[in-house]
């Protein structure tokens, strides 16, 4: 059986260390080490985790490498990005986390993890970037929060 590739935003290793979160965070990250999921993450990822605390980023050290994918920053994902700001999904300040919708809908993830409420996993930004997604040929994208998809 296919695994599922799984997009985490940088919320979801956080959220290891919070405690209305961490419970469903630590879940994901062990179905990940025992290969349910395969992680993907993108360049943003690791910028965000570049300055986070240390033991955010050893979230990411702790996991197998075959179990990890990385997708670059590309022209493909930044206009992706640009459309989701330019067809306000995303205000401007918010660029970030329009590439990280974008990475994974370019790289055509089966999931899409976050703890974002705000910016990502509300129901009028998910059909946003779905209307988007459509428009430039891109499958709607599945965003949940780490709750919805782990077994705890």
């Amino acid at each position: 059986m296919r695994r599922l590739r799984v997009y985490a935003d940088t919320s979801v290793f956080g959220g290891c260390f919070d405690p209305e979160f961490r419970v469903a965070s630590e879940a994901f990250f062990r179905q990940v080490r025992a290969g349910r999921f395969a992680l993907v993450i993108a360049a943003v990822v690791l910028r965000e985790l570049d300055s986070a605390p240390g033991h955010v980023q050893e979230m990411l050290a702790q996991l197998p490498k075959e179990n990890v994918e990385t997708i670059e920053l590309s022209e493909e994902v930044r206009r992706l990005r640009g459309a989701y700001i330019e067809m306000r999904v995303l205000g401007p300040a918010s660029v970030d986390d329009a590439e990280h919708v974008a990475s994974a809908s370019v790289a055509g993830v089966d999931l899409f993890l976050s703890w974002n409420f705000k910016h990502i996993v509300r129901f009028d930004k998910i059909t946003g970037f779905q209307a988007v997604n459509m428009l430039c040929g891109y499958r709607p994208i599945a965003i949940h929060s780490p709750r919805e998809v782990v077994e705890i």
